[in-house]
C-alpha cells in the first residue's frame, strides 16, 4: 500500500489514474493507485472485447492507466476499457478522416460477420470481408486483415470496417499500373476467367483482357469451350490497349506455331493430296489440304476444258484430289492442280487401254493362227 496516497485522498468519478496490478483474480483485478484502498477493475471493465478470465488481459506488475467509474465506502471501481475506448476513438476518428488503411486481428466470428480489436470492438460485416463470397469464416479467427473504416459513430458505439474496400482499391491501383505498363506485341501468361459466345476473358495479373473467338486458334472455332476451359493458363499477345475504357485485346493464336510452320517438311511439289473446297473466287478455288492450310487451284488448273467460273465444276465443301505444283512456306502460298491429275489419269487409262488392245489382238492372232493351222493340214 502506498503511503503517499495522502495526496490522493480525493478520488472522483471520471478521474484518470495510474496504477500497478497487485493481484489478478479470475473475474477482477486489484490495482495499487496510491489510494488508501486498492482499486478494483471488474473483468467487464478490462477490455472492449469479451474475455473469459482476467489473466487473459493483464498480469501482476503491469502498469495501467485507468478511469474511476465509482467511489463508494472507500471502494474504488476502475475501468481500463473506458481509457482504452477514449484513446481508441481519437485514433479511429483520425484514421476515418484520413482514410487510413491499417491491420487488425479477427477476435470472434459472429452471425453476419467478424469482430475485431481496434482498441474497442469493431465489426466487419460478411459482405465487406472479401470481394468474393465466403461460406465459412472459421479460418479467419486470429488472422490479421488490412482494413479501412467505412462507418464510425461514437454515440451509437458503432465501428464498421471493410477489408473488401482495401482489396478493391489495391486492385484498381494494380489495374492502372498494368494498363500503363502494357505494350502492343507483349507476350504474357494469363488465366482464363470466363468464356462467352464471342471469346474469352483472360486475367493477365489483375486486369482482364479479351481474346476474341477469332484469335483463339489458327483453325476456325465455333465455340470457345471447344478449345479452352475456365481456369486454364494460356499465353497471349497484346493486340491493342484502350486505356481510357480499360479494354485490352489479346490473341492466343499469335503465340501458337502457325499451320504453315515447317509445312515444307510435310508437303512437297508433286504430292497428291485430298482436300476440301473452302472458297470459290473468280480466279480459282481455295482448297484446304491440311488443318488451316489452303492452297489455290487457279481457274486454268481446275479442268481440262475451258471454264468461265469455278462454280461450273466445283462447290464449297466438295472433296477433291489435287496435285501440289508449288509450296512457299515463307509466303504461306501453295499452288495446286486438279487438271494435271485428270490428265495423268487420262494418260494412264489410255496406256492401259492400249495395252489391253495389244493383248486382245495378240490373243486374236493366236486364236486365228491356230484355226489356220487346222486348214493347213
Amino acid at each position: 500500500m502506498s503511503e503517499s496516497g495522502n495526496e490522493m485522498l480525493e478520488v472522483n468519478v471520471g478521474d484518470t489514474v495510474e496504477g500497478t496490478v497487485v493481484k489478478v483474480d479470475e473475474k477482477q483485478v486489484l490495482v495499487d493507485i496510491g489510494y488508501k484502498t486498492e482499486g478494483i477493475v471488474p473483468i467487464g471493465e478490462l477490455s472492449n472485447l469479451h474475455i473469459e478470465v482476467a489473466g487473459d488481459v493483464v498480469k501482476e506488475g503491469d502498469q495501467l492507466t485507468l478511469m474511476v467509474k465509482k467511489v463508494e465506502d472507500d471502494e474504488v471501481i476502475l475501468s481500463k476499457k473506458a481509457v482504452d475506448s477514449d484513446k481508441a476513438w481519437l485514433e479511429l476518428e483520425d484514421k476515418y478522416k484520413n482514410e487510413v488503411v491499417f491491420e487488425t486481428e479477427i477476435k470472434e466470428i459472429v452471425k453476419g460477420g467478424l469482430v475485431v480489436d481496434v482498441g474497442l470492438r469493431g465489426f466487419i460485416p460478411a459482405s465487406l470481408v472479401e470481394t468474393f463470397y465466403v461460406e465459412d469464416f472459421s479460418d479467419y479467427i486470429n488472422k490479421s486483415l488490412s482494413v479501412k473504416i467505412v462507418d464510425l459513430d461514437r454515440e451509437q458505439n458503432r465501428v464498421i470496417l471493410s477489408h473488401r474496400a482495401v482489396t478493391e482499391e489495391e486492385s484498381a491501383t494494380q489495374k492502372q499500373d498494368i494498363l500503363q505498363s502494357l505494350k502492343e506485341g507483349q507476350v504474357l501468361e494469363g488465366t482464363i476467367q470466363r468464356l462467352t459466345n464471342f471469346g474469352v476473358f483472360v486475367d493477365i495479373g489483375g486486369i482482364d483482357g479479351l481474346v476474341h473467338i477469332s484469335q483463339l486458334s489458327h483453325q476456325r472455332v465455333e465455340k470457345a469451350s471447344d478449345v479452352v476451359s475456365e481456369g486454364q493458363k494460356i499465353k497471349v499477345e497484346v493486340l491493342s490497349i484502350d486505356r481510357d475504357n480499360e479494354r485490352i485485346s489479346l490473341s492466343h493464336k499469335k503465340t501458337l506455331a502457325g499451320p504453315w510452320t515447317e509445312v515444307s517438311s510435310k508437303v512437297s511439289t508433286g504430292d497428291i493430296l485430298e482436300g476440301t473446297v473452302k472458297r470459290l473466287v473468280n480466279f480459282g478455288a481455295f482448297v484446304e489440304v491440311l488443318p488451316g492450310i489452303e492452297g489455290l487451284v487457279h481457274i486454268s488448273q481446275i479442268a481440262n476444258r475451258h471454264i468461265g467460273t469455278p462454280q461450273e465444276v466445283l462447290e464449297v465443301g466438295q472433296k477433291v484430289e489435287v496435285k501440289v505444283l508449288d509450296v512457299n512456306e515463307k509466303e504461306q502460298r501453295m499452288s495446286l492442280s486438279i487438271k494435271e491429275l485428270e490428265q495423268e489419269q487420262a494418260a494412264a487409262e489410255y496406256k492401259k487401254y492400249e495395252k489391253d488392245e495389244e493383248q486382245s489382238s495378240f490373243q486374236l492372232g493366236d486364236m486365228i493362227g491356230n484355226k489356220l493351222d487346222k486348214y493347213k493340214k
